[in-house]
């Protein structure tokens, strides 16, 4: 049962109270593990009981109590086992933070990007026009830096300038990275809107750089001068209240997503992708949508 495997991660890591299935919570069929300091439930979600129902009913409740609510498929654990450890060490407040003060923001190349999103995002990497990362240099890390986290071993990609020569423990760590669409109109209430999407951010794995996004936008703003930008947050793990704190306006909830899980390869389809034949030795698995985001800065013109 991998919830035991998470539990057991959690419970070496973290030293506050960790509860199993409170007797208090609504029935399901998979398994609570609740961190009650950190308001933080993780739900467990087994896909081999073929359970093909969506969770949005358990996130609002939840929600109704103050409490956040992560639903945790088991494929995702299995395929992206690294990238769930290290958001479960940022919400327990054991990942290294760094000051967004103390980085610099740098265009990236699409390699970069990519190898770092399919790397440290859930999701992986997809297309972008805009690409952007945030740099640490070396000779900070003595200062900031915990010895575990310190570079001289790591070898990371080149920045901006095309080449993708490696960048050795001389140069600087990419501790985060944000991509964005390239601009289109949009028409809103009969006005039209330069409008682009922040398609993808990510911090690097065991690291939280604070203010890091707020960095970026901010930095994408002056360079492109978007009268909006929007984004979606994962209802499956975020409750948006990150990108409410940096402005960001609630502009609609998506419904819940059926995929088809292909659980020899741990592959997602989505049901007008595969045959009829293939969703029958395929698991169904429902998301809870996601919440789509404004930040509106023609309004503030």
């Amino acid at each position: 049962m991998f919830h035991l495997e998470i539990l057991s991660f959690l419970k070496k890591k973290y030293p506050n109270e960790i509860s199993l299935n409170p007797i208090d919570f609504p029935e399901s069929p998979f398994h609570y593990i609740f961190l009650p300091e950190r308001k933080t439930i993780i739900h467990c979600i087994d896909f081999k009981q073929n359970f093909n129902s969506h969770f949005l009913n358990l996130t609002q409740y939840f929600s109704e109590k103050n409490l956040k609510i992560i639903h945790l498929w088991e494929d995702v654990w299995l395929s992206k086992q690294e990238i769930i450890k290290s958001r479960l060490l940022s919400i327990i407040g054991k990942t290294q933070t760094i000051p967004a003060r103390l980085c610099k923001i740098e265009r990236i190349d699409k390699p970069t990007l990519d190898q770092f999103l399919n790397e440290n995002h859930l999701q992986g990497t997809t297309n972008a026009k805009l690409k952007y990362g945030l740099f640490f240099k070396k000779s900070l890390e003595f200062r900031v830096l915990s010895s575990e986290f310190r570079m001289e071993s790591r070898v990371i990609k080149n920045r901006s300038d095309g080449r993708s020569e490696l960048r050795t423990q001389n140069s600087e760590l990419l501790v985060a990275v944000a991509s964005f669409s390239n601009a289109k109109t949009i028409i809103r209430e009969g006005n039209a809107f330069r409008s682009y999407e922040m398609i993808r951010f990510a911090n690097l794995k065991g690291f939280t750089v604070v203010g890091g996004l707020d960095k970026l936008l901010k930095n994408f703003i002056r360079e492109n001068n978007p009268d909006d930008i929007m984004t979606y947050a994962d209802r499956d793990w975020s409750d948006g209240k990150s990108y409410e704190k940096l402005g960001f306006e609630l502009l609609e909830e998506t419904p819940p997503q059926l995929f088809y899980l292909d659980n020899q390869q741990l592959t997602r389809h989505y049901p007008n992708k595969i045959t009829d034949e293939e969703k029958t030795i395929m698991h169904e698995i429902w998301n809870t949508g996601n919440l789509k985001y404004l930040l509106n800065l023609k309004k503030n013109v």
